[in-house]
């Protein structure tokens, strides 16, 4: 066959996506079993998602949920940490976990021969752990030590002073490690009581995906999970974060670093929540602002302007309102300019720089023709499943994910943006040099900057 070289191909439209088929299930004890068939790879994966993440951390116990996760697989019954390793081991399983705003979130993945086993191991950390007091003291005295790490990262300190910044005393307003002196006056006690309170079967929703009968899934899960009782009527503190409020105006803060010859920045403010109708119509503003190399803020704080080796915008997704965030490292000489530029940039989505027709076609695609890889395997399927819950999601999102992205227009961007990206009222933060970059920054139009502590 004769190939025309000359020109490139057309592009052919995307390739029409089906989501497996999710089968909702709810064991007596209240806990929500959702199943998908997999077939083909021998694998098997479970997800169980409590309900509670750092988000349900009680005021002055910031970092207790996650110290609650860590201490999951430290022991059960009469297995130490290290026979939980083992058995682990000895079905070739894949464990994990993690501690999100909203929500706790545990895997574990094995073969299926081993879907019993897998599954009754991880039914018994969870709804049985050892929490023992020497466990308790090694976890806390290692996250004690990585907080101390963490204060010598430029990019560590700015992501948790500037989540203060947004969100001020709501529970939003803080990394799952917490900080210093929450960690020291957090007891055993304390977790024991958290775990009894926010590990429930009311509270969870486990997830199995693999190439086995819904029916078989169900048994599997009834198996492990149904002797999982629920120990306490309601936990004695708020478990759900409700929206924080809006600052209402701009704020410009520096963390000082003083001799550092680069400024960490983050820009932005609160915008929507994860399961917005305009959630497809914000990923493609962002793709074009921020969310890929060939973006606004990328071409013109790298390419054009040599400040900085990348530059992005994205979303921390939530149940409540989300930041949307612009970040960078930057040369401390450029720092006012690069503020300027990624302020002015932010801005003009909503103002006078709409998309491009090329702009708006490059960024569908890098949202659309990939899609379907984030779906290949059971740890895959069933992460997406677990989202699904997380968010209330419709358990047909997937399937509808790359038409609803391929309808966005360049009205909706702009509307979009309008909408949630409001230029008046970005938080600007800045990690660098303050005696070097203090006097520039005058020049932004945020007014004076506010200096900040760094957190203990």
């Amino acid at each position: 066959m004769t190939v025309d070289r000359s020109r490139l191909p057309e592009v052919a439209p995307d390739p029409h996506f089906a989501f497996p088929v999710i089968v909702r299930h709810r064991l007596d004890n209240g806990l929500q079993v959702r199943t998908v068939e997999h077939p083909g790879v021998p694998v098997i994966s479970f997800i169980v998602q409590v309900d509670g993440g750092s988000g349900a951390d009680p005021s002055h116990q910031e970092g207790l949920a996650a110290i609650v996760a860590d201490m999951i697989d430290e022991g059960t019954g009469s297995l130490s940490a290290i026979d939980v390793s083992d058995a682990l081991a000895r079905i070739g399983a894949d464990y994990d976990v993690d501690v999100g705003a909203d929500a706790t979130t545990f895997g574990l993945t094995t073969l299926t021969r081993f879907a019993d086993r897998g599954a009754a191991l991880l039914a018994s950390l969870i709804t049985r752990p050892s929490l023992r007091d020497i466990d308790f003291t090694r976890v806390r005295q290692l996250r004690l030590d990585r907080l101390r790490q963490l204060k010598d990262l430029p990019p560590a300190v700015a992501e948790r002073a500037f989540l203060r910044l947004l969100y001020g005393t709501h529970p939003y307003g803080h990394l799952p490690i917490g900080n210093d002196r929450a960690l020291r006056d957090i007891t055993r006690s304390d977790v024991v009581n958290f775990h009894e309170a926010v590990y429930r079967p009311d509270r969870a929703t486990l997830v199995v995906v693999g190439p086995m009968a819904h029916s078989e899934m169900v048994r599997t899960a009834q198996d492990a999970f149904g002797s999982w009782s629920v120990a306490r009527r309601e936990p004695p503190f708020s478990t759900a974060a409700g929206d924080p409020s809006f600052n209402g105006r701009a704020r410009l803060a520096i963390i000082a670093r003083d001799g550092a010859a680069q400024s960490e920045l983050r820009i932005g403010q609160l915008a929507a929540r994860r399961n917005t109708p305009d959630y497809p119509s914000l990923l493609v503003m962002n793709a074009i602002l921020g969310g890929q190399f060939v973006s606004r803020v990328n071409l013109k704080l790298r390419e054009e302007k040599g400040y900085t080796y990348g530059a992005r915008t994205g979303f921390d997704w939530r149940r409540a309102l989300a930041p949307f965030v612009f970040q960078a490292s930057v040369h401390t000489a450029a720092t006012a300019e690069a503020v300027k530029d990624a302020v002015a940039e932010i801005a003009g989505m909503g103002a006078d720089r709409p998309p491009s027709s090329d702009e708006l076609v490059l960024a569908r695609a890098s949202l659309t023709r990939g899609y379907p890889r984030n779906f290949e395997t059971a740890p895959q399927v069933a992460r997406g499943v677990a989202q699904l819950a997380l968010y209330h999601l419709p358990d047909t999102y997937f399937g509808e994910f790359i038409p609803n992205v391929n309808a966005v227009s360049a009205e909706h961007v702009v509307a979009a943006a309008k909408r949630y990206l409001r230029p008046d009222e970005l938080t600007t933060l800045i990690v660098g040099d303050h005696a070097s970059v203090g006097e520039s920054l005058l020049s932004v139009g945020l007014g004076t900057p506010e200096l900040l502590p760094s957190e203990s």
